[in-house]
């Protein structure tokens, strides 16, 4: 198994837990972090090594990754497991693929690179490498199936962890406050690229947004694969009380009224909380300038593809300052038509991802496979 992200690693490990339970005789190994090891893969190199966002930004970690490449395809060709399966992490994952497609080991593809949005080309190495897919957004199914590769719409991992109901009625979560001060996730995202980028903005707004809310409080969940003392190390001038939490997203930003979240997976976890949210999204020069070029899609947030129209901001790259995150997130806080709105959105998103059991299906996938 190959999971070189956070969420990958979540999604990894639910899996691992749904194959056990049909065979405790399966043995795991590859590329995770704390949580697959936990459900009894043996982590040959971690993904917080392997992590990278933005294009340029890969450069410092070719080094452990081409180690980790090279490890994995000597295993491939000497041990000929009996089934490989890759999370996203595509650049990666595709081109192992094709070694274990030339050792005549099957491949699975589970949570589908973002060949709908940038470089479709990779498709074609994705038809002549990948047996099955396993896909978690109901528009990919269609995309990929229209491509000639075998496919199956899983539905989307995350309700397998999420809380079984929509958690905020709106009646009761889309007034202002009135009586208390509010309560703001922030969420900078799994990397430490990303936190180095995303923190330091994101606390800078909440300074500006206690000079209107004098009893403003943060919550900060942090990811297995950030350094805590990074996030400590921006966080520490403030004079805002930011909590910090390892506990899992959901109990961390359950008493929050509203977030600011780092483009990516987390962005769909807050969604299902039903908590109105700003995303952000900033890389280095280099990559935004490449990005524009190639990537083909009108939002960079999975809660505005997956809506198929703007449900939340989205700033991105020079907008992502300060002062636009406080306005932004103001208005969520203020205005209670905006925020009725928005949590009626993305009560209706959460619908649109589909049914719990993920981890369960693809599992069955992989079992078939084996055998």
């Amino acid at each position: 198994m190959v999971a070189g992200e956070a969420s990958a690693d979540q999604h990894g490990a639910n899996l691992v837990a749904s194959i056990l339970q049909k065979d405790p005789q399966i043995v795991f190994l590859g590329i995770g972090g704390e949580k697959m090891a936990q459900a009894g893969v043996r982590i040959l190199f971690s993904s917080s090594e392997m992590a990278v966002v933005g294009l340029t930004e890969v450069f410092p970690r070719i080094p452990i990754i081409y180690k980790a490449l090279r490890h994995l395809k000597h295993i491939l060709k000497k041990d000929r497991p009996d089934l490989l399966i890759l999370l996203d992490y595509p650049d990666f994952n595709i081109h192992l693929a094709r070694t274990a497609k030339n050792c005549g080991v099957p491949v699975l593809y589970y949570i589908s690179p973002q060949a709908w949005a940038w470089r479709k080309g990779r498709v074609k190495k994705i038809r002549k490498r990948v047996d099955r897919m396993a896909v978690i957004l109901p528009f990919e199914e269609t995309f990929y199936r229209n491509e000639g590769v075998r496919v199956d719409y899983v539905g989307h991992p995350l309700l397998d962890s999420a809380p079984e109901l929509f958690p905020r009625s709106i009646e009761g979560s889309n007034s202002v406050m009135p009586n208390r001060s509010p309560v703001l996730g922030l969420v900078p995202g799994s990397r430490n690229e990303e936190v180095r980028l995303l923190l330091p903005s994101m606390v800078s707004s909440a300074e500006i947004l206690k000079k209107k809310h004098p009893g403003l409080r943060c919550v900060l969940p942090l990811a297995s694969t950030v350094n805590v003392e990074l996030v400590r190390e921006i966080i520490r001038p403030s004079n805002i009380e930011i909590a910090l939490s390892s506990r899992n997203i959901y109990q961390a930003l359950k008493t929050c009224d509203a977030a600011i979240a780092a483009s990516g997976t987390v962005t769909l976890e807050v969604a299902m909380m039903g908590i109105p949210m700003v995303v952000v999204y900033r890389v280095s020069w280099a990559s935004y300038r490449i990005g524009k070029m190639i990537v083909r899609v009108p939002f960079i947030s999975l809660v505005n593809l997956v809506a198929g129209k703007r449900v939340v901001p989205e700033l991105i790259q020079e907008n992502a300052i300060p002062e636009n995150l406080a306005r932004e997130t103001e208005t969520l806080l203020s205005d209670r038509g905006a925020r009725c709105r928005m949590i009626e959105e993305l009560g209706m998103i959460r619908k649109r991802l589909g049914s719990r059991g993920a981890s369960r299906r693809t599992a069955g996938i992989a079992l078939e496979m084996m055998r």
